[in-house]
């Protein structure tokens, strides 16, 4: 919503009386460090973001001005909420060291998975720890940054990479409306990053111009190798992409499951 909202006719934000706005919370998706400040710079600071899930309740949060000074973060830990990274083999990392992101939250009740009982093994760890999938570190001040989605993370020639990073540079595209960054099968680096742009129908951009756009701003191999283009990207009730309709063509084809 915050990137359509930003993609509005200056003509439209500015007839708008915004001075009743005094506290605005958002959560639940990925939010580019470009579109919060953007949001700021229109709204004032009365932007407030919080990360959690289901099964911890509300984890971490940060004001507008935290924002600013930590772009990209979602928060520090909440009174009684405790933040841990875990490392491939279960060790907890240090500051900036990129693990599965682990959550407790001491006022929270334990809890089962309907029907699931296996899952609880993949989401708890020792000390009440929960984890959601989501992939992150921890910066010397206790911010929390997340990364991706550990399911949504790919793996090309032996080196990770995120696709929330790309969808981020994206957006801030003219002529790109949304997007969705994901992995699909490749014979040579195992997996290959595809983009999928939904663009603004009054001057949609070309393929040269999206990957010599994410070049100027990232790395080589983070530039998708593929990218197609859908007028309406399927979208979950809640709104978010639905990425796994996206990606499931691809490994079908390839004779292989997600």
């Amino acid at each position: 919503m915050f990137v359509r909202l930003c993609k509005l006719p200056e003509k439209t934000r500015s007839k708008y009386d915004l001075s009743s706005l005094k506290f605005v919370a958002h959560g639940a998706a990925p939010c580019a460090p470009s579109i919060k400040q953007e949001m700021i710079k229109w709204w004032g600071p009365v932007i407030h973001e919080y990360y959690g899930g289901t099964e911890t309740g509300g984890a971490v949060c940060h004001n507008s001005a935290e924002a600013l000074l930590k772009p990209g973060t979602v928060g520090k830990a909440m009174p009684g909420c405790h933040i841990k990274i875990v490392g491939a083999g279960g060790e907890s990392l240090p500051s900036n060291e990129i693990g599965e992101v682990y959550i407790r939250n001491d006022s929270f009740p334990k809890f089962t998975y309907h029907n699931r009982d296996e899952g609880l093994t993949d989401a708890h760890r020792d000390g009440g720890y929960v984890t959601l999938g989501d992939v992150g570190y921890l910066d010397d001040d206790g911010y929390l940054f997340l990364c991706d989605r550990a399911k949504d993370m790919v793996i090309s020639g032996g080196v990770n990479i995120y696709p929330s990073e790309i969808e981020a540079v994206l957006l801030e595209m003219p002529g790109v409306k949304d997007c969705a960054v994901f992995g699909i099968p490749d014979d040579e680096f195992g997996e290959a990053l595809c983009a999928v742009i939904e663009p603004e129908p009054d001057y949609p951009p070309n393929t040269d111009e999206i990957r010599a756009f994410v070049r100027r701003r990232l790395a080589g191999f983070k530039v998708p190798r593929v990218i197609e283009f859908s007028d309406n990207l399927p979208r979950e009730d809640s709104g978010k992409i639905y990425k796994r309709l996206l990606r499931a063509p691809y490994w079908e084809a390839a004779g292989r499951t997600i």
